[in-house]
C-alpha cells in the first residue's frame, strides 16, 4: 500500500481547523524551488538533520547557490564541528528529475571532496561578498566557543573523505527510492550519509507556516560500499582514472585507451532510456560499459560491449557472484519463455563462465565507418533501452525475494 498522508488538523475549543497545503509551483502563490532554498537557509533548524545522521547537529547555514565546477548547491551549511552538508531542492516536475538529481547532489560531494577548507572558505567569501574567512564568521555567530584552527582542521580532514550529509529536499519524492544504491555504489570513496526529505508546507490561519518534514529515506536503511583511503591518497572515479605520469602507460596503450573513450562517449550521445529511474552509465576507457540495475551492493549489471577485433556489439546481463544478483539472473533465465518474446526475438541464453545469462550480439561489417558506426549504435541504444525496460523491474522483484530468504 502507497503512502497516505493527509493535512494537520487545529482543534481549538469546538473549533476545527484543517490547514490548506501550499502547492509547490511558482505560480499563483505556490512555493517554488527557490522558496525552499530560502526556508532552509533561513531555518537550517527545519532539517530533520539529527534523524538523518546525528553527527550533523547544529547546522549552520553558510550560503546559497554555490558554485562548483559541478555546478551549483542550493544550499551550503556546516556545523560547528566542521562537517558541510549539501542541501540540493527538487520540485519534481519530470521524471528526469529523479533520476537525475541524486546523481547531482553526488557530483558536487565528489567535487567538494576534492578541495580544501581554504577552497572552501574562498569560495563562501567570494559568494557572499564578504572578505575574510566568512564561513567561520557565520559559525562562531552561532558557537563563539568554536575554535578556528580545531574547525579548519576538521573542515579539511572531512573534506577529504568526503565526510557529508547529502540532503535532497523536495515536494513529494514518490517513487525510484531503491535506484539510489545503484547511485552509492559508483561513489564508493565517500564517506557521505545521505536523507531524502519530503517537506510539506500548510498555510496558518492569520498568517504564518508550518512544516512537517518526513524522512522518506537514508543511508541507515540503504547498503553500500565503503572504501577506507589512507591519508595522501585518493579514490579515482570512472574516468578520472588516469595516470597522473604518463609514462605509466605506452604510447599505444593511452591511445586505445582514448579510443575506447570517445567510442563509448559518442554512444552515449545516442543513447534515450525510458525508464526514469534508470542510471545512466558513465563512458569507459575499457572495450564495454555498465548499466547498473536495482539489487544490493551493485551485484546486477547490464554489460554492453564492443568486440573491436570481430566488428560487433553485444550486451549480456551480469552479476556479482553469490549474490541478489546472481539470483536474480537465474530467475531470469527460469523465466526465459515469458520474456524472450519482450526482448525483440534475437536475444539468446548463453553460458558465461559456467552461469547461464541473457545476451543479444550483432555483426556490424562497416563499424569503422561513419555510416556503419550510426548504425551501430543505434542497434545498441535500441538493445540497451529494452533489455533495462524488460529486466529492471525483474531484477528488483527478484533482490527483494533474495533478501526476503534471509541471505
Amino acid at each position: 500500500m502507497s503512502r497516505q498522508h493527509t493535512a494537520p488538523v487545529i482543534l481549538n475549543g469546538e473549533c476545527t481547523i484543517t490547514l490548506s497545503q501550499l502547492s509547490f509551483t511558482a505560480t499563483q502563490g505556490g512555493v517554488s524551488e527557490a522558496d525552499i532554498q530560502e526556508l532552509v537557509h533561513k531555518h537550517p533548524g527545519s532539517l530533520p538533520v539529527e534523524e538523518v545522521d546525528p553527527s550533523f547537529k547544529s547546522p549552520v547555514a553558510i550560503c546559497r547557490e554555490l558554485m562548483t565546477p559541478a555546478g551549483a548547491i542550493d544550499n551550503l551549511l556546516v556545523t560547528p564541528s566542521g562537517l558541510p552538508i549539501l542541501v540540493e531542492c527538487k520540485l519534481w516536475r519530470n521524471p528526469e528529475s529523479r533520476r537525475e538529481v541524486v546523481g547531482q547532489i553526488l557530483d558536487y560531494a565528489k567535487e567538494l571532496s576534492r578541495w580544501t577548507s581554504s577552497d572552501l572558505q574562498r569560495e563562501v567569501s567570494r559568494r557572499l561578498g564578504r572578505p575574510g574567512n566568512a564561513m567561520l564568521d557565520l559559525v562562531r555567530a552561532v558557537d563563539p566557543a568554536v575554535d578556528e584552527i580545531t574547525f579548519n582542521d576538521a573542515l579539511s580532514h572531512n573534506l577529504r573523505r568526503g565526510r557529508f550529509l547529502l540532503l535532497i529536499v523536495g515536494d513529494g519524492i514518490r517513487e525510484g527510492v531503491e535506484s539510489i544504491a545503484e547511485y552509492l555504489q559508483r561513489h564508493a570513496g565517500l564517506h557521505f550519509s545521505m536523507g531524502l526529505v519530503e517537506m510539506p508546507i500548510f498555510a496558518l490561519p492569520g498568517g504564518g507556516l508550518l512544516v512537517t518534514p518526513r524522512i522518506l529515506a537514508r543511508t541507515a536503511s540503504i547498503t553500500r560500499t565503503v572504501i577506507s583511503v589512507p591519508d595522501g591518497h585518493r579514490v579515482v572515479h570512472g574516468d578520472d582514472a588516469t595516470p597522473e605520469n604518463g609514462d605509466d602507460l605506452d604510447t599505444d596503450r593511452q591511445a586505445i585507451a582514448s579510443e575506447r573513450l570517445q567510442f563509448w562517449t559518442d554512444f552515449l550521445q545516442h543513447l534515450r532510456i525510458d525508464d526514469p529511474e534508470q542510471p545512466m552509465p558513465n563512458a569507459s576507457r575499457t572495450g564495454y560499459i555498465a548499466v547498473m540495475m536495482p539489487a544490493p551492493n551493485g551485484s546486477s549489471w547490464l554489460t554492453a560491449y564492443r568486440d573491436k577485433a570481430k566488428n560487433s556489439l553485444g550486451i549480456f546481463l551480469s552479476a556479482s557472484r553469490n549474490s541478489a544478483g546472481e539470483f536474480a539472473m537465474q530467475t531470469i533465465v527460469e523465466a526465459w519463455e515469458d520474456i524472450k518474446g519482450d526482448l525483440g526475438g534475437t536475444a539468446t541464453i548463453i553460458d558465461r563462465n559456467g552461469r547461464k545469462t541473457i545476451a543479444d550480439s550483432k555483426f556490424f561489417p562497416a563499424l569503422n565507418t561513419s555510416a556503419g558506426k550510426s548504425e551501430a549504435f543505434a542497434w545498441l541504444a535500441e538493445r540497451v533501452n529494452t533489455f533495462v525496460n524488460v529486466l529492471r523491474a525483474r531484477v528488483r522483484s527478484a533482490a527483494i525475494d533474495y533478501e526476503g530468504r534471509g541471505h
